[in-house]
């Protein structure tokens, strides 16, 4: 399972390779969107025990819904998400 205390979304290199891309702002922006989606959606399929390519807006909502829970009751170093 992943550790939570090491995620990391998008590295301080990627951001750096999406800045010399050529691409309009928004362009970038998504991009790195993109990227951390990506991250984050291996998670998920990880912790559910699926596949990427197999996950629902279902699973993925009660995923979001599981993850905020933690965050109050147990605190936001207990959760994957750190916002």
């Amino acid at each position: 399972m992943t550790d939570n205390n090491s995620i990391q979304f998008l590295t301080e290199q990627e951001s750096a390779e999406v800045d010399k891309a050529l691409l309009s702002s928004p362009e970038k922006f998504l991009t790195r969107l993109t990227i951390s989606s990506f991250r984050l959606l291996k998670i998920i399929a990880e912790q559910e025990g699926v596949a990427v390519e197999d996950l629902t807006p279902e699973q993925i909502i009660a995923w979001f819904e599981k993850d905020g829970k933690i965050r109050r009751e147990q605190g936001i170093e207990a959760a994957t998400l750190k916002w």
